[in-house]
């Protein structure tokens, strides 16, 4: 792979991942949050096969094959089939509206950059340029954490932030371990796991999983 390619490639995964955190907060039904996430998962995947080919690292390369089945396959079939998923299908009241939460967006994405420019000019790469962008998606994720009042809208927030670590680890090194991102991705699996069965006894129990309603329920 020349360099030419490998910096487009890489540029190229970089704004499929960035783009499809920004557009979690342009939309409010549930089913678009699942479906922007596995598209997120697909391009994390994506940014660490392309390195590993550059590389020409055949273990990095079945890591990023790994990483792309399982959070662009796997965890979005896992909230898809979890009750709150098909809930009223969407996040009816937001805390922020659609419009203030792009411009928040937007000064996410000033502050990333802001903040990081200190590693770039340190080791000005194709690969630590690209560090902003996976910063931006943490704090894009930790702003659908905060903002967003469904049970799986939340748990998307921190999905998104999780993937914005790994993709951070990945630019700002050679790769994480092996067996390091297996222990973390089995982490996040079980904590999908966790969110059905939460969510199933959720809204036998009380019929919903807007976290604001249950809120007043316990006051």
């Amino acid at each position: 792979m020349t360099d030419s390619f490998y910096v487009q490639a890489l540029d190229l995964a970089c704004g499929a991942f960035l783009l499809t955190g920004v557009l979690v907060l342009w939309r409010r039904d549930l089913a678009a949050f699942v479906w922007l996430f596995g598209l997120q998962g697909f391009a994390l995947g994506a940014l660490i096969v392309v390195r590993g080919l550059h590389e020409g690292s055949a273990e990095l390369t079945a890591l990023g094959a790994g990483v792309g089945l399982l959070r662009g396959v796997l965890l979005p079939y896992l909230m898809r089939s979890a009750p709150a998923a098909g809930e009223e299908g969407r996040e009816t009241h937001p805390r922020v509206s659609v419009a203030a939460s792009l411009l928040v967006a937007a000064v996410l994405t000033m502050l990333a950059y802001a903040v990081s420019q200190p590693l770039v000019r340190l080791t000005p790469t194709p690969e630590t340029q690209a560090v902003p962008i996976a910063l931006t998606v943490l704090l894009v994720g930790f702003f659908v954490l905060v903002t967003r009042r469904r049970a799986l809208s939340q748990v998307v927030g921190f999905l998104l932030m999780d993937n914005a670590i790994t993709a951070a680890a990945f630019l700002t090194t050679s790769g994480v371990p092996l067996v390091v991102e297996l222990g973390v991705s089995l982490d996040v699996l079980l904590a999908v796991l966790v969110l059905q069965v939460l969510t199933t006894r959720m809204r036998a129990a009380f019929g919903g999983t807007d976290l604001d309603e249950l809120r007043e329920l316990h006051d």
